[in-house]
């Protein structure tokens, strides 16, 4: 009797463990499976702000150093680019991915081979737009604006840099001269860091634009991404853009359609013209993405800073003041001459019709601000 009982129970228990697990099999194929999307407690998060000169990286890469969460530097590759002369971007950019590595692990020794000797923190590229080096432990003070940060914050060597980099839970590069993922795979299978991609992309029309305003500036950098070849300064102009635009094509196409299984919740394309537009719902939907929490000092910042008057000027270009971001995203319209816009939009076909930009067929269409030229997005489309 008390054997029948046991084997019945028995049986019983083995049935309620195989259905058990059937049950918890069948709800971990059908749940949302977002594995990298929830940062691990204590763990620091890596994050890549990869995009292309002049498509409002410099304005991101602020929604990210404002936050009191990151320690932000900006394009550490420069130092690559231009202590390696006469070389092509192709050649560089396992360079310029070693040194993001060493960076994200608060390793700043990777900089002595870029930078001169008894160097400082104002060695850094642009250092005095990173706030976490202007404020301790990095800095004696916490500096309220840039004059205060270069007059009190230039420490000697980058001890107190790696310091103040350890201290923070996330890590953010924001780095324009990388034009593919696949250099990047070693870093997204180190199991040592959590790196998630932003992929900001603009319209390279409005790029096209921006860059001529600063087109002496970013000469030695066309050059580069152009592989030095010895091409006139009006052609290297739209043969940068075409450059620009095979690279954010090959990205998403990499990220979107053709992803490795360890890029899954990893990347994030974002439209320059879609956080211009609606600021507030964007940014949370990046910072949700990182793992990071709005504030409400960080929502007055950004509604300052995209609410001004005005595009700004020349000599603003670098930097981020108070604009009125709508019209500064619009600005190509009316300042771009058609022909040039016909000449972008032959040279980015495939990119415009990827990212959601719709072309102008002549001058009227273009100067008609009633004509949304943004096709909008679906829920997801842009996010793996």
């Amino acid at each position: 009797m008390n054997f029948c009982y046991r084997a019945k129970l028995n049986t019983f228990l083995l049935l309620l463990v195989l259905l058990g697990g059937a049950l918890l099999l069948f709800n971990s194929r059908n749940l949302p499976q977002s594995p990298h999307n929830a940062p691990l407690p204590g763990r620091k998060v890596h994050v890549l702000l990869l995009s292309s000169w002049r498509s409002g990286s410099s304005f991101l890469g602020q929604v990210f150093s404002q936050h009191p969460s990151v320690f932000y530097l900006m394009e550490p590759g420069w130092h690559v680019w231009t202590r390696v002369q006469k070389s092509g971007a192709r050649l560089l950019r396992m360079a310029v991915r070693d040194c993001l590595r060493s960076l994200y692990q608060c390793d700043f020794s990777v900089m002595d081979a870029y930078l001169p000797e008894n160097h400082r923190v104002s060695s850094l590229f642009m250092w005095y737009q990173s706030r976490a080096l202007c404020s301790p432990p990095a800095c004696s003070v916490r500096a309220i604006n840039e004059v205060k940060c270069r007059q009190k914050c230039d420490a000697r060597g980058l001890q107190k840099a790696e310091q103040a980099c350890s201290t923070y839970s996330h890590v953010v590069l924001k780095e324009t001269r990388l034009f593919e993922l696949e250099s990047l795979y070693p870093l997204l299978q180190d199991p040592n860091l959590d790196l998630r991609i932003v992929h900001l992309v603009r319209d390279p029309r409005a790029v096209m634009r921006s860059r001529e305003e600063s087109a002496r500036v970013l000469a030695k950098d066309t050059a580069t991404a152009l592989e030095q070849q010895n091409i006139p300064n009006v052609e290297a102009q739209f043969k940068v853009m075409q450059e620009i635009c095979r690279s954010h094509v090959g990205i998403y196409e990499r990220a979107i359609l053709k992803p490795p299984p360890f890029l899954r919740g990893r990347y994030k394309l974002v439209r320059y013209e879609d956080v211009v537009h609606n600021p507030q719902k964007e940014v949370n939907e990046i910072y949700d993405f990182v793992g990071l929490k709005m504030t409400p000092e960080m929502s007055d910042w950004i509604y300052q800073k995209t609410h001004g008057k005005g595009k700004g000027t020349v000599k603003e270009a670098f930097q981020v003041v108070s604009r009125n971001a709508t019209q500064v995203s619009e600005a190509w319209r009316t300042m771009l001459p058609h022909l040039k816009v016909k000449r972008v939009q032959e040279v980015c076909k495939e990119a415009m019709s990827l990212l959601g930009y719709r072309t102008v067929q002549n001058n009227k269409e273009q100067n008609n601000l009633d004509i949304d030229l943004l096709v909008p997005r679906e829920p997801h489309q842009f996010k793996w």
